[in-house]
């Protein structure tokens, strides 16, 4: 009897340990909260997927540093009275073993505007604060490097790590496809 009770006992204490560890995450914006964040509640909001070639996918993880996870990317537009105001694309990718979730503001002319978590299921500890992110605002693609003035935070590489690589990727792309300097017949928007 002792021996069953002490099983019992153990099962509920790992029940709980994993029910905890699911509990750490955090969800702080819904797409439309999102959206709302990125372009005021004024703005409309067009989707734009743009679908890559694999060559075009090589020269956008070359220039970005960072690998594509898809041929399909999704800028969100927004507008105000027919007029852009900017782009912003959701980024998710895992920091250790969980997802991290941002979104991530460009201005028309793809400068670093904004960068909000809208999701992090990592310990809190791990998350970069909004004052770490504002240091990348108006950099150029080129310097959104630690090898170039953005500082790291100890306790938190991966994570910081990560967004950086979705900032870079995101802005690479902009540079890519929407600039207008750029003409790539191949590149196909709906």
């Amino acid at each position: 009897m002792k021996n069953f009770k002490f099983k019992l006992w153990f099962l509920g204490i790992l029940a709980l340990m994993l029910v905890a560890e699911n509990t750490i995450g955090k969800i702080y914006y819904s797409k439309s909260e999102a959206m709302e964040l990125a372009f005021g509640h004024d703005a409309t909001v067009e989707m734009l997927p743009i679908f890559f070639t694999e060559e075009q996918m090589h020269k956008t993880e070359r220039l970005a540093r960072a690998k594509m996870d898809s041929a399909l990317f999704t800028f969100y537009v927004g507008k105000q009275d027919g007029k852009t105001i900017g782009y912003a694309a959701i980024e998710t990718h895992t920091v250790r073993t969980k997802p991290e979730t941002l979104l991530i503001v460009l201005t028309p002319q793809g400068e670093l505007r904004d960068i909000h978590v809208l999701a992090f299921h990592e310990p809190p500890e791990y998350q970069p604060p909004g004052k770490w992110f504002a240091q990348l605002y108006n950099k150029a693609l080129e310097e959104l490097d630690f090898n170039t003035g953005v500082q790291g935070i100890t306790g938190a590489t991966l994570s910081t790590r990560g967004a950086l690589d979705s900032a870079r990727k995101v802005a690479a792309i902009h540079r890519l496809t929407l600039t207008p300097q750029q003409k790539n017949p191949k590149l196909v928007k709906r």
